[in-house]
């Protein structure tokens, strides 16, 4: 069965939270603010975090940032009020996974969960098929399994640095801008500073590149943006 954080300063939304997720099968834990889910997660095994961004002692964006740390792949819902695009970067710069705005459907929220931890259990999934893997000079993905591997040695990236990934590698030596990755893989549109991008391929480089500063793998067009092409 599989684990959820609901991270709220809300009692109200934590309850609410809580019950639907468990109506539908999850185990859920709670808590008030980033500190103490941070301490609770010292015990307890979690496969996702549901949270806010506003909330006391440490926010959010400071609990993703912290996690991050020593955590590269527990995805992180984040749920939040603020809806300005500068907050939903700021959310992506951290290291969250995915982004919704309140209010929201119940049926939206699930969906969400859904998808985030099934990638969180294909991941630890034995690979039984390798009919589908995508492979460049020892740069493996596997799409059914949502598996990185470099030079058979697994890697683990946040979801958003393996959908980058998967939609570079699927479309080699097509060079993207900064807006069009955004559209693409963030699937949200924003028109001025596109940072989020850049720190995601800094991210990436750094945990597939033999030389993050010299990219075999994930190069850039000055200029123009970001394509994938193996040396």
């Amino acid at each position: 069965m599989f684990q959820i954080m609901v991270v709220d300063d809300d009692r109200n939304t934590r309850r609410l939270l809580q019950a639907v997720l468990e109506a539908d099968g999850y185990k859920v834990l709670t808590a008030e603010n980033g500190e103490d889910a941070l301490a609770l997660m010292d015990s307890e095994y979690v496969d996702l975090v549901v949270l806010d961004i506003m909330m006391p002692k440490m926010d959010g964006y400071e609990f993703t940032r912290t996690l991050r740390e020593t955590n590269n792949n527990l995805p992180v819902l984040m749920v939040s009020a603020k809806e300005l695009p500068s907050d939903k970067k700021h959310g992506f710069l951290v290291g969250t996974d995915d982004y919704m705005t309140k209010p929201f459907s119940m049926k939206e929220l699930m969906a969400r969960v859904k998808a985030n931890i099934r990638r969180r259990s294909m991941e630890y999934s034995p690979a039984q098929s390798t009919a589908g893997q995508i492979e460049a000079d020892g740069l493996c993905l596997n799409p059914e399994t949502y598996q990185v591997t470099k030079n058979g040695t697994p890697v683990e990236l946040t979801q958003k640095e393996y959908d980058l990934l998967s939609y570079l590698i699927r479309e080699r030596g097509k060079v993207f801008s900064r807006e069009d990755l955004m559209q693409r893989v963030w699937n949200y549109d924003y028109y001025g500073d596109m940072r989020t991008v850049d720190v995601t391929v800094r991210r990436l480089r750094e945990k597939i590149e033999p030389s993050p500063s010299d990219p075999k793998f994930v190069h850039t067009k000055w200029g123009v943006g970001y394509y994938f092409q193996a040396k």
